[in-house]
């Protein structure tokens, strides 16, 4: 699948409407066959046209795009609008936590969970273990709960921290928070600080990869021990990496999605439609290659957040907000050891994109990183295939940290 943004991300959780809209955008362009090789005939039952759309809406647009690449900012703009003003109305939220859906490891992960307290602001973090101190960070829409595959592994000779970032997961949402990248690495310092108070291994994910690594380069030296990336993002939203001609061609989208989140009755009508268990499990499927691991408790993880208070504006300012510092201009500060895992199947950031390709080069260039490509592997390795990090990941730990 080619470079995508956090937007396109956001329309994927509708993957039939932007199918429909990109079919009628190249029949709007008289395409040729030859243009639309590879889309499925469109079923003419309601039922049959769902199964459909749910099953190959994505794949097919990606082959449409691939061969009329200019029909993407039409096609994306037609399903956001189609999405937005909907005759059906959307589903209401559902505001129980189905406590049948959480396993026991990670209901002991939640039992672990204590409050700090940061700028008269609630963030949540968990601990577990003793031994050299780790610092999970999750992605944009996860939480604690995401590194349910990890934590215990870990712990056997960590002490591990895992932190709900302000605004996400069940930390505080504040009405009217600026949310940054710069500020989330703020909080991750001042933790390390006045929680941790000893040298720690920051591991991230996704965007949390990125405040890790601003971390890294800013906080004082005797504060981060080392750093694991895991498909690390190149801004808060992908508007940072604009030498990438598909970010380039999606830019009047990004601009006009902006433009349309800061509505507040358009946004609440998409985030509604956001947070649908049945449309989370179709943007999960398609970020993860396990699909065995796209469970119940996933979507649990993913869902119970977005009903808080002041979730909506969150995901608001995150997804309208600045982009942030790029890692292409972080790492000339970076002396710490570095682990660079990186599934090859990331629809996100692809390993074959502006910032996949900049992290495949810095082990030619810095003594200090590592990488490792795990096949078969989507955005979230750690939740996708927590034995292909494990195997990576725990010789390094051991050989950073002094641990056998």
């Amino acid at each position: 699948m080619a470079t995508t943004t956090t937007y396109c991300a956001f329309l994927a959780f509708q993957p039939g409407k932007l199918h429909r809209s990109a079919i009628g955008v190249a029949e709007q362009r008289r395409c040729s066959k030859q243009q639309l090789v590879g889309l499925p005939a469109r079923a003419t039952s309601k039922t049959g046209r769902a199964e459909e759309d749910n099953e190959t809406g994505q794949s097919s647009v990606a082959a449409l795009l691939s061969k009329d690449p200019s029909a993407a900012p039409e096609a994306a703009a037609s399903a956001l609008l189609e999405g937005v003003f909907d005759a059906a109305p959307p589903p209401p939220p559902d505001t129980s936590l189905v406590a049948s859906h959480i396993s026991s490891e990670l209901a002991a992960i939640y039992a672990t969970c204590k409050d700090w307290i940061w700028h008269g602001y609630r963030i949540v973090y968990s601990v577990q273990g003793i031994g050299p101190p780790l610092l999970l960070v999750h992605g944009f829409g996860a939480s604690i709960g995401h590194w349910r595959r990890n934590i215990t592994v870990l712990s056997k000779n960590h002490t591990v921290f895992a932190i709900d970032l302000i605004g996400l997961g069940s930390s505080e949402k504040p009405p009217m928070f600026k949310y940054t990248m710069e500020t989330w690495a703020e909080m991750l310092i001042d933790f390390i600080k006045d929680v941790i108070s000893a040298p720690t291994v920051l591991i991230g994910n996704s965007i949390g990869s990125l405040a890790c690594t601003i971390v890294a380069a800013e906080a004082p030296k005797d504060l981060v021990r080392g750093m694991v990336l895991l498909n690390c993002s190149g801004g808060m939203n992908n508007k940072a990496v604009v030498d990438d001609w598909h970010i380039r061609l999606f830019l009047p989208l990004l601009w006009m999605v902006d433009f349309l989140l800061l509505q507040k009755s358009i946004a609440g009508r998409l985030f509604q439609r956001v947070q649908t268990r049945e449309n989370l499990r179709n943007v999960l499927q398609a970020v993860y290659c396990n699909k065995e691991a796209v469970d119940d408790e996933l979507i649990e993880i993913i869902a119970r957040p977005a009903q808080d208070p002041g979730a909506l504006d969150a995901f608001v300012a995150i997804i309208t907000g600045p982009p942030g510092p790029t890692p292409m201009s972080l790492f000339p500060k970076i002396s710490v050891p570095v682990l660079v895992l990186w599934g090859d199947k990331d629809p996100f950031t692809p390993i074959d994109g502006p910032v996949g390709k900049f992290f495949s080069g810095l082990p030619e260039t810095e003594s200090n990183v590592q990488l490792h490509i795990l096949e078969n592997v989507g955005h979230c390795p750690h939740d996708d295939r927590p034995d292909l990090v494990h195997q990576e990941l725990l010789p390094w730990l051991a050989h950073v940290c002094g641990v056998s």
